[in-house]
């Protein structure tokens, strides 16, 4: 895409809300003098195409990120390279161990009443079946709590399918809620004495493809396969539930662990101008599920933050305080570089003065909650009035910081959330549809502009945030 396309698009996404949006209500003294600067900014943001550039760049170069694969690796030097080339400083990768888990192939028939192939993914950490695989009767469950009201003669010996839907929304509160079967499904399922669990996807989309994402086996409970079902092929298997025959399934599959490899945490800097030992952390995940190239989850992230933070180390004088990116080694399949990031530097944890995180692809944003000090509701609000005129309002102060940046909120962090429209996202994520072409430059621009807004005068307020409680063990 031409650099003039690029900026055509952005206009016509955004040239009725900007020429629409209200003049900046000045909603806190401390923050005044930066408000027209940050505008200016958001302005530079929404005509600026490297988040786009880096993007393709990740995607095409690297492509999947399975942590502990030679893409995870791969993408620790890319990454490197990019905050270099983006005249970053201390750009640095801290060593995180990563599980290593080997996908193989996995495949599933339903064997009667009525022959059919079904389309399948091995969930992570899933173990392989016997050689040559295993075939069973189907029970279906709805979810873990019905699962636990059923006795073990009921399952032991079958394959159970936990049929429970994720509601499509934009808040993307339906997701929570459907990934506890896939999170301890096969665990809860081994311990009745099931052979192997299988689950309609975590996800919406209606194409038939599957989505997969991380399961734990558990102590006490034998490990066996978990699969995950398009939810096309979820709707074929209840439909032949409903007939009252007798469903059997038969399925293979080769996934397995390899212990652990190296992977890494890459971190590099805006130096702030007079308070450099005060940091904005602007994060992302940079590993990526196997199936696709991780495009919207996290490359989108990755290359929203990165520039973002390129954006403001544009600015001469660089703001007050240093803005620090952090790619974040294994979200995926356990939060490895979090921890490690947390437990390193939580004896600094004090100088860290916010944080944002974005993980939720590069969808129209539409919200900021901010999880900050008493009394710093004036502060919030002078900043969000400079985000009105993406689409953003205010939506309180329930804000997790995210997966990844949330292990910082636990040590006393204050945090941003930039709330983006999920429904589009759950449709893609975990799947082989997520890819580059399913990108818009224009929404990938917004999210830049609302990150680079929030942390320049984030870098900028004179007062930071505040603390939080931190929450006893």
């Amino acid at each position: 895409m031409t650099r003039k396309y690029f900026v055509g698009a952005v206009s016509l996404a955004m040239g009725l809300s900007l020429l629409a949006a209200p003049a900046i209500q000045a909603a806190d003294a401390g923050l005044d003098p930066f408000l027209a600067p940050a505008a200016e900014l958001r302005t530079r943001a929404l005509g600026d195409d490297t988040a786009y550039r880096l993007l393709r760049s990740l995607t095409t170069e690297v492509g999947a990120r399975l942590a502990g694969s030679p893409g995870d690796a791969r993408a620790v030097a890319w990454a490197v390279a990019a905050m270099k080339s983006l005249g970053f400083a201390n750009v640095r990768a801290e060593p995180v161990k990563v599980p290593k888990w080997v996908r193989g192939e996995a495949s599933a028939q339903i064997t009667a009443p009525w022959p059919q192939p079904l389309t399948v993914v091995a969930l992570g950490g899933s173990v392989s079946s016997p050689a040559g695989g295993l075939e069973a009767d189907v029970v279906p469950v709805t979810s873990l709590d019905e699962l636990k009201l059923r006795p073990a003669r009921d399952i032991a010996g079958r394959i159970v399918f936990f049929t429970g839907r994720m509601e499509r929304s934009r808040d993307g509160s339906g997701y929570g809620k459907a990934v506890a079967a896939r999170g301890r499904g096969a665990a809860e399922s081994a311990r009745l004495g099931a052979v192997a669990m299988v689950m309609r996807s975590s996800g919406t989309s209606t194409a038939r493809i599957a989505h997969t994402g991380s399961m734990r086996m558990e102590q006490g409970a034998p490990p066996i396969p978990a699969l995950a079902l398009s939810n096309s092929d979820a709707d074929m298997l209840e439909r032949q539930l409903a007939s009252g025959q007798p469903v059997r399934l038969r399925l293979s599959s080769t996934a397995r662990s390899e212990g652990e490899a190296q992977s890494a945490n890459v971190i590099g800097e805006i130096p702030g101008s007079s308070r450099k030992e005060e940091m904005i952390i602007l994060g992302a995940h940079l590993d990526s599920w196997d199936l696709g190239t991780g495009a919207h989850d996290d490359g989108a992230g990755v290359a929203t933050v990165l520039a973002a933070a390129k954006l403001i180390g544009d600015l001469k004088p660089h703001p007050s305080r240093t803005v620090r990116v952090v790619l974040y080694a294994n979200e995926e399949f356990g939060l490895s570089g979090a921890k490690a990031y947390a437990e390193a530097h939580a004896t600094s944890i004090e100088r860290h003065v916010l944080g944002l995180e974005s993980d939720l692809g590069a969808f129209a944003p539409y919200g900021l909650a901010a999880n900050v000090g008493q009394g710093q509701l004036q502060q919030v609000r002078a900043l969000q009035s400079v985000l009105e005129p993406l689409g953003i309002q205010y939506f309180g102060s329930e804000a997790s910081g995210g997966a990844d940046v949330g292990k910082l909120r636990e040590l006393g962090m204050p945090v941003m959330d930039i709330k983006t429209d999920a429904a589009p996202y759950f449709d893609l994520h975990h799947t082989a549809n997520d890819t580059f072409d399913q990108v818009d430059p224009a929404l990938l621009a917004r999210n830049v502009a609302a990150y680079a807004v929030v942390a320049y005068l984030a870098a900028q307020s004179p007062a930071g945030f505040g603390r939080l409680t931190k929450p006893v063990p």
